[in-house]
């Protein structure tokens, strides 16, 4: 029953931040644990939260894994983010670039900017695909344009570096100054 699942997921996360309850990381558990075991994926990308912090759980990166696996079998952006980070850094899986690319990929095309930025940097970078200035520079621009400082720098250094190089970007040279001007704004009003 979805509905069921979809509202003991609701309960756990208030338990979970203790909003209208008392705060209980093992009562959210236990629930988020119940809507999971039915598919809910907003449930399994929770208690994987849980898993990967050890919140009301001990602390396993393998279960964290497994769990953000299963709410990004089902296109849950965050949950495939997650599962780009574990497979990028090897936490709970082996360590895989490629997968980590897909996972990273999937969550960056519905609009998730970490994920973006991710994807993008591995685009730059040719780890798991081959390199593609043109593709990091595409997804760099959409999480910009969403307001992530660390995009809105690497946007910049890369657009300097054509152009010390003398090559081009699909960012014309006189972006760069307002792209790093766009992240030294967010990182001085995240101080």
């Amino acid at each position: 029953n979805k509905g069921l699942a979809a509202a003991q997921c609701q309960l756990a996360r208030f338990f979970e931040s203790g909003r209208g309850v008392p705060q209980d990381d093992n009562e959210a558990v236990r629930l988020y644990r119940r809507a999971a075991d039915q598919g809910h994926p907003i449930a399994q990308y929770h208690i994987g939260n849980c898993y990967a912090h050890g919140k009301g759980v001990l602390q396993d990166d393998r279960e964290a894994a497994s769990l953000f696996g299963l709410a990004a079998d089902q296109g849950l952006a965050t949950a495939c983010y997650n599962c780009g980070i574990f497979h990028d850094l090897g936490m709970g899986v082996p360590q895989d670039d490629a997968k980590a690319a897909r996972y990273y990929r999937h969550a960056a095309e519905q609009g998730d900017a970490d994920a973006q930025f991710s994807f993008a940097v591995f685009c730059e970078q040719g780890r798991g695909g081959p390199q593609d200035t043109g593709e990091a520079v595409r997804y760099l621009r959409l999480a910009t344009e969403q307001g992530l400082a660390r995009a809105q720098l690497y946007l910049g250094i890369l657009t300097l570096r054509a152009a010390a190089a003398g090559t081009a970007l699909p960012a014309a040279p006189g972006e760069a100054a307002r792209f790093l001007a766009q992240a030294a704004q967010q990182t001085g009003d995240e101080q």
